[in-house]
């Protein structure tokens, strides 16, 4: 069975940190690209932060330079999120995708996992 799924989500103060993971089971991620996204209440899901299977990184949101970071643990078949310095509009169910390539990876990509909620206070 293909399965994703993330974790490490909670409640922090702004300015806070908070590391998620995205574990896969059922097929290797080695030859994938993971990307992460997020969905606030009442707004589209977009795009965070890609990896590709060379280990590149892509920031498909500006507003996340500088503060996120993608990686990947091959050996863990985990990709992680390191969010640092968190605001409150970072608030929002982060889920992670798997495609071919970053550039492909969209909401109807087949593969996702169930999200984790990711909670800035003021």
């Amino acid at each position: 069975q293909v399965q994703l799924v993330e974790s490490g989500g909670g409640l922090v103060q702004a300015g806070g940190s908070l590391r998620l993971s995205c574990s896969a089971s059922g097929f290797s991620l080695d030859y994938y690209a993971i990307g992460w996204f997020r969905q606030a209440p009442g707004k589209e899901r977009e795009g965070v932060l890609c990896i590709s299977s060379s280990f590149v990184s892509t920031y498909y949101a500006d507003s996340v330079k500088g503060r996120f970071a993608i990686s990947r643990d091959n050996a863990k078949n985990t990709v992680y999120l390191q969010m640092n310095s968190l605001k409150p509009e970072d608030t929002a169910v982060y889920y992670c995708a798997i495609d071919t390539r970053c550039p492909v990876i969209t909401t109807l990509s087949e593969y996702w996992g169930q999200g984790t909620q990711v909670t800035v206070s003021s």
